[in-house]
Parts: structure tokens; sequence; C-alpha cells
């Protein structure tokens, strides 16, 4: 009792003192929910830099490219830049290149982009999934930490606000802690999957244009010099 005779109301909503006498179910969705938010930021932090990487380099090959206008120096480009993505779609088309129609080039590019795709969005499922299951985690926990408030609650035989306020709140901590796991996994898919959708359209239209400088009569005249240049197979990670 406080010296005015009145019950001390004072209650501490402090994390630890929340989760200090949580039930283990309580405790296991947090520990999940904790470890899912780290690895969203370790994550999307991860695929921002190797975004920025592949676009700076895909930029820098097609700025290279765009000053090329035979053949047979598209070809020694490749193969200075070998790391660009551009460079390893290309070096694909080439390999298509002798006796290859228009049709085939196109369906050999299709090919290699659709690797640097699937290398561009590696990780990204991780992001996706998190934002959709962290909330239903959070619910998870707090439903539990509920049930087993009312079940204390019970026990005590006391409604007090002292008694009920810390229970309810170590229940609801676990919703906010899935909603701070999932709200920065969908900013970042959000994020990453724009710049590769960009990163993607970049080079799907140069793709077009090394396959129509390729086809054209310097193209065709050079076309055993495309495949006898580049003995790397295409694509190689």
């Amino acid at each position: 009792m406080s010296p005015s005779g009145r019950e001390d109301l004072t209650i501490n909503f402090g994390l630890s003192t929340l989760l200090a006498h949580a039930s283990l179910p309580v405790l296991a969705a947090v520990a999940i929910l904790l470890v899912a938010s780290i690895g969203v930021w370790i994550v999307g932090f991860l695929k921002l830099l190797q975004l920025a990487r592949l676009r700076g380099e895909a930029r820098l090959f097609e700025a290279r490219a765009r000053l090329v206008d035979a053949a047979p120096e598209l070809v020694a480009l490749a193969a200075q830049l070998r790391m660009s993505s551009g460079s390893r779609v290309l070096r694909a088309i080439m390999a298509r290149t002798k006796g290859g129609s228009a049709a085939r080039l196109r369906a050999a590019a299709d090919r290699a982009i659709l690797a640097e795709r699937q290398r561009a969005r590696s990780l990204m499922p991780a992001l996706a999934s998190t934002g959709a299951i962290a909330p239903f985690v959070g619910l998870f926990g707090t439903v539990y930490g509920i049930m087993d408030a009312f079940v204390r609650i019970g026990a005590a035989k006391n409604a007090s606000l002292p008694v009920v306020a810390p229970a309810i709140g170590e229940a609801l901590i676990t919703t906010a802690i899935g909603l701070a796991a999932a709200i920065p996994a969908v900013l970042f898919y959000n994020l990453v999957d724009k710049q590769v959708a960009d990163f993607l359209a970049e080079l799907e239209a140069s793709a077009a244009e090394w396959i129509a400088l390729l086809t054209s009569d310097n193209g065709a005249a050079c076309a055993g010099l495309l495949c006898a240049s580049d003995k790397t197979p295409p694509l190689v990670r």
C-alpha cells in the first residue's frame, strides 16, 4: 500500500520485464521473430549491395558496347568484361551465332537473362516469407499469451490492473515484434523487386541491340570468328 492508503499502480512495461515471466511458447515465438528480424536486415542490405554491383557492371558494359559498331569489337569487349551480366548474356548469344537464326539467338538471350534473373532474385523468397509469416507468428504468441494470462489471473483470483496489465502486455508484445520483423521485410522486398525489374529490362533491351548487330551483314560475316573467339561456356557463375 502507498502512504496515502491506496494500492500502488506503478507498472513496468519494459521488454525484459514483460518477457521475464512469459510462457515457453511465447518466448519461442519471440526468439523466432528476433532471429527473423535480424535476418531481414542482413538479407536486405546484402541484396541492395549485390544489385548495386550488378547494375554498375551492367551499365559499364552497356556504355562500352554503345561505342561498338562491329561484331569483332563486341566479342573483344565480352572477353574483357567477363564478370558483367551483359558479358554473360552476350557470350550465350555468341555461342549460337554460327548458323543460328535471329529467333534462335533471341531464345539463347532469353535463357541467359533467365539465369541472370535467378541470380538477381536469390534470397528474395526469404524476405517475402518473413513479411507474410511474421505477423502470424506474433499473433500465435499473443493468443497463447492471453490464454496463459487469464489462467494466471484466475489462479490469483485478482483482476486488478497491476495483475492484469503485465500479463496482457506479455502477450501483446509478440504481435509488436512480429510487425517489427514483417514491415522491413515488405519494404526491402518491394525495393529490391523494383530494382531487379529495372535491371532485367535494361538487360533485355541491350540483348535485342546486340542480336541486331550480330545478325547484320557485318555480324554474319564474322560468325565463325564469334564462335571461335569465346571458348568459355556461357553463364559461368
